[in-house]
């Protein structure tokens, strides 16, 4: 396992899995060339993210119609969503933990939908909160 460090939070990356930072996210894909998650942060200035703004800024953000559910990821809460659209499965999450809010997005073609899903769980389960 490679652990990939942020300023915010870190992440363990199997060795069948790439990484990639770009200006405002960090890009996670399979080797196999099937999907690939993307990471972008957000922290607050003074304070930590409430369940009720996690909600509001997915509602603001998120496809309409998605059925949101909760879920734990390593020292992240937030929830989950899946739907497809023009030809694409996309999962999303918004994940937060203190005054840290992660929004990804893992995307693979239609056809590929739910074949990397337990290895991206896997992957978001060993996030972790950067130490200060």
């Amino acid at each position: 396992m490679n652990i990939l460090h942020t300023e915010w939070w870190s992440i363990a990356i199997a060795p069948e899995w790439w990484t990639e930072r770009e200006e405002d996210a960090v890009v996670i894909g399979d080797r196999d060339e099937v999907g690939s998650i993307l990471i972008s942060t957000l922290c607050k200035d003074n304070g930590e993210f409430q369940r009720s703004e996690l909600e509001q800024i997915a509602e603001d953000n998120a496809a309409a119609g998605c059925r949101w559910r909760r879920v734990s990821a390593g020292d992240f809460s937030g929830i989950v969503s899946s739907y497809e659209e023009e030809g694409s499965a996309l999962r999303e999450w918004y994940l937060s933990a203190g005054s840290v809010l992660l929004f990804v997005t893992y995307c693979c073609e239609q056809e590929h939908a739910g074949m990397d899903d337990a290895a991206v769980d896997e992957i978001l389960d060993t996030l972790q909160v950067a130490e200060a």
